[in-house]
Parts: structure tokens; sequence; C-alpha cells
């Protein structure tokens, strides 16, 4: 299972990168906040757990990369999706893409963030995804690369909830075929953009 669209997804970094020596010491477990043009969210990572894909995360934190992105993706009884796109549906470049670090262990259960990929499992760049419902089906098993979940949000949750029943475009969730012309073939982008304001640490 993909999260996002060829369009979404498309990376043109063959191999993935490893994250710089110098960004892979991360404190245990720190915290970001994510204010959003619907509220704001707190996420406690699981640098002792995933720690090449939460220092991945920092990075776009600290740069400021996620300012001015949005939810683009909303399917309310599963997960939302962002981190990836401006507001005109334009998608970010990023830099090379991170190895999967899912375990069985941690599970994407509600409220957990987790990194969004094509299916290639090591394909992982910027894009989030917070689980709305348990989704065990994401989880690292027998024949299946998992998802890998970095963090759960700690406060806020309220927000998330709000962002998951907002109205989208061409819902996918209803089984209908899209009628309307919608850019880059995306389908469950909010009728009204949800941006991410910022993201700082804690």
């Amino acid at each position: 299972m993909s999260f996002c669209t060829v369009a979404a997804c498309k990376n043109d970094a063959p191999q993935p990168a490893p994250v710089p020596a110098a960004k892979q010491g991360v404190a245990a477990n720190p915290e970001v906040v994510f204010e959003t043009s619907q509220g704001k969210f707190t996420v406690r990572l699981f640098a002792d757990k995933a720690p090449q894909n939460v220092a991945n995360l920092l990075q776009y934190v600290e740069s400021g990369f996620y300012k001015d992105t949005i939810f683009h993706r909303i399917i309310p009884d599963f997960m939302i999706q962002g981190g990836g796109f401006d507001r005109s549906l334009k998608q970010k470049p990023t830099r090379g893409p991170v190895k999967n670090e899912a375990s069985p262990s941690v599970s994407n259960k509600r409220g957990t963030v987790a990194m969004a990929r094509t299916n290639d499992p090591d394909s992982a760049t910027a894009q989030f995804f917070i689980n709305t419902r348990d989704n065990p089906n994401l989880d690292r098993s027998p024949g299946s690369a998992g998802y890998t979940v970095v963090g759960e949000v700690t406060e806020g949750l309220a927000t998330i909830d709000l962002i998951r029943n907002l109205p989208t475009r061409c819902p996918s969730w209803t089984g209908q075929a899209c009628t309307e012309t919608i850019p880059n073939g995306l389908r469950d982008v909010p009728i009204e953009p949800v941006t991410i304001l910022g993201v700082h640490k804690k």
C-alpha cells in the first residue's frame, strides 16, 4: 500500500541517502509542536526506535521546510497526510530518502505519526501521515515492510480529529468515480487548505 500517487511521490533519487552523521545523535524522544490553520498539536518523536527517520524529520523541521506546506490527503477513518505540497499543490523538492525502520513492536495505532513512502520501503523523505484509527495492516510483518512510526501525538489530538472530518475533493473512500478535474490527480485534498504554519522543537 502506497501513501501517495505516482505524481505525489515521484522521487528521482534511486537509492536511500544516509542521514549525515552529525545529525544522527538525537536527544531521546524530543517533542515537536505543529502549528496549523486548524490548531496545534504536539508529537513526541521515537528517536530510540527509528533514529534515522527521526533525525531526517528533525532536519526538515529545523530547516523550516514544513512552513506553508499543507495536509493534502485526508481519509477520515484512516489517516491524514501532509508535509510535501504547498497551497497550490506544488510538490516541494526534498533530500534523498531514508531507509525503512518499521518495527513489529511499534504499531500504527491511532495518534501515531509515520513516514509516507512509495511502494519502495526505503523511499520516505519529508511526507508523513497521522493515523486516525488503529491501522495494524500498516505494521511490519512477514511479507510486509510496513511503515516507519516516528512518534505519537501527545497533545492536540482534537486538532487531528478536526482535520480528519473536513470535506475533501473527490473522496476516494466513498468508492465513487471522480467527476471533477483535480490538480496532479490528487484525490482527498481538503476543499479549504489545511496549512502547516510552522513546526518547532518544544
